[in-house]
């Protein structure tokens, strides 16, 4: 019989995964927690080149071992470039400084179990979880922190707020949604349809300005073409009254017959 001989792949030819072809999210909530949360952050370090932000891909935690894989909901990254990642490569990258997961009756088990043992294990700074329904966490938002290599639950405030010392953000349960505010100065960071009505109100607000500076610029035309036509109208004036006064200086000088 002849002997089986074992071919090593090397790492660079194996192909990691990109996408595991099921939905974004469970329900059209958790995705807009999650596009809510991808979106605050983004715009947050919009101008920052190197924290990078994005969501629901895998990360790829073990080199050569594509199953060893696992699909955070929001995944926060200092220290690298920004570029559109198909997936996050952590050889390749730094451990994330912040992950968030919003579980759901099908990722819930996952979320506090092997998720967070695996984030926990590649260092990733902070681990946050959130169920928008209030049915499986309780609190319904929870925060952890690396501490000597291992996982420390953050303290929630009163409010139920946990604080992301990684981003200098609050997390706090609003309704069903989870807000962002900016812990320096209290400032929530807007949902996206929130960002939307803005623009909105903004682009308005800007039409509206410039309908009253085109009004304007036609007062002071209108304006100033009344004032020309007066200015007109009073040198003919004067001009007339300037030949009576000439009219009578001649009329005066003429000899009499």
């Amino acid at each position: 019989m002849a002997a089986i001989v074992a071919v090593a792949v090397p790492f660079e030819e194996i192909e990691y995964p990109t996408s595991d072809g099921q939905p974004m999210a469970e329900t059209t909530l958790h995705r807009e927690v999650m596009q809510d949360t991808i979106g605050a952050l983004e715009r947050r370090y919009v101008g920052v080149p190197d924290v990078w932000v994005g969501g629901n891909l895998f990360l790829c935690y073990e080199q050569g071992n594509p199953s060893a894989a696992l699909a955070p909901d929001v995944l926060l990254a200092k220290g690298i470039s920004k570029w559109r990642r198909p997936n996050y490569l952590l050889w390749h990258e730094t451990p994330p400084a912040l992950i968030v997961e919003v579980t759901s009756r099908s990722t819930r088990r996952e979320d506090l179990g092997k998720k967070k043992g695996v984030y926990e294990r590649i260092g990733a700074a902070e681990y946050f979880l959130f169920d928008p329904y209030s049915e499986y966490l309780r609190p319904r938002l929870q925060g952890y922190r690396l501490a000597d290599g291992r996982y420390e639950p953050i303290p929630a405030a009163v409010d139920g707020s946990v604080e992301s010392r990684t981003t200098g953000v609050l997390f706090r349960p609003e309704g069903e949604r989870l807000r962002l505010v900016d812990a320096a100065n209290g400032e929530p960071l807007l949902w996206n349809d929130e960002l939307d009505a803005a623009l909105r109100r903004e682009a308005s607000a800007r039409q509206r300005a410039e309908a009253i500076a085109a009004e304007e610029v036609r007062f002071r035309q209108r304006a100033e073409a009344i004032a020309a036509d007066e200015r007109a109208a009073r040198l003919a004036q004067e001009e007339q009254v300037r030949a009576l006064r000439d009219e009578i200086e001649r009329l005066r000088a003429k000899p009499s017959a």
